[in-house]
């Protein structure tokens, strides 16, 4: 039969017609959200990733201004922005756009990002609040997975989850999330030895590395749920997962997609946390 598609474009669309509410009623009572997204890199994929993320906010209400401070801006100009978009009272969120340049830290620059604003969970101080279970901006992706999985009814206090990969953006607050939740997590990276081992064991993997054909049949064993967050280009302008699709699908009971999976999910998300920050401004 193969595995259920865990698809994210109907939840997508439920939770932005909810933002767009939500931005409209603030509208009426003290402005439009606004939404900073600060750049410094000349990388095709973020280019793309920004106007998307523009064009999604203008559909539900949010005025987007992009920052753009070119390729070559140094660590103390992307974070006098940070700073000057963070105490501007009519700027109600602020994103840092990655890549950035050579020597230049993303912890460090998010670190002069408000927590109020920063609500794609970047700074520090957010990804502590959200360890200890203190309120907090989640990355939208790590929170998107969490919300996908609530969306088709699977379960998780519990349960046995594998994430693969570490990142900060997603594996690691992911896994804060998951414990949140009562789930039992393994985190897994680039120096596991015996993936297959761990990922077998699991009653749920998400595989969030950013490498193509990472997970195959044989990480996976029946009755497994698989969250795929890779977002890799192929060389026809496609877009594939961390996981193969073609020999995972037919042996789990679920699969998310690429594309159509975590990412729509992630943006509509982003755009809630917007709304959400420009509503406790007011």
């Amino acid at each position: 039969m193969g595995a259920e598609p865990l698809a994210g474009t109907e939840l997508a669309r439920t939770i932005r017609e909810e933002v767009a509410a939500t931005c409209a009623a603030l509208a009426e009572t003290g402005g439009r959200p606004r939404l900073a997204v600060v750049v410094a890199t000349d990388d095709d994929a973020s280019a793309w990733y920004v106007r998307s993320i523009s064009r999604a906010a203008a559909s539900v209400g949010i005025d987007c201004e992009i920052r753009d401070l070119g390729a070559a801006a140094s660590a103390d100009r992307i974070h006098e922005e940070l700073r000057a978009l963070s105490a501007a009272p009519d700027v109600h969120a602020v994103i840092l756009q990655t890549p950035l340049p050579d020597g230049v830290d993303v912890a460090r620059a998010s670190e002069a990002i408000d927590p109020a604003k920063d609500v794609d969970g970047a700074n520090p101080v957010s990804l502590g609040r959200l360890t200890v279970g203190l309120p907090a901006f989640a990355p939208a992706t790590a929170e998107a997975v969490v919300t996908l999985l609530d969306a088709f009814g699977i379960g998780l206090a519990g349960r046995h989850v594998v994430v693969v990969g570490r990142s900060p953006v997603v594996g690691r607050p992911l896994a804060q999330l998951l414990l949140a939740r009562d789930a039992t997590v393994t985190v897994c990276h680039s120096r596991t030895t015996e993936l297959a081992g761990h990922t077998r064991a699991a009653d749920v993997v998400v595989a969030a590395v950013g490498r193509a054909g990472l997970l195959t049949s044989e990480h996976v064993v029946p009755g497994t749920v698989v969250v795929d967050v890779g977002t890799n280009p192929t060389d026809d302008g496609g877009l594939v997962g961390d996981v193969e699709a073609s020999t995972v699908g037919p042996v789990v009971t679920a699969l998310s997609p690429v594309p159509g999976g975590v990412g729509p999910v992630t943006t509509a998300l982003l755009l809630r946390n917007v709304g959400r920050a420009a509503g406790e401004r007011e």
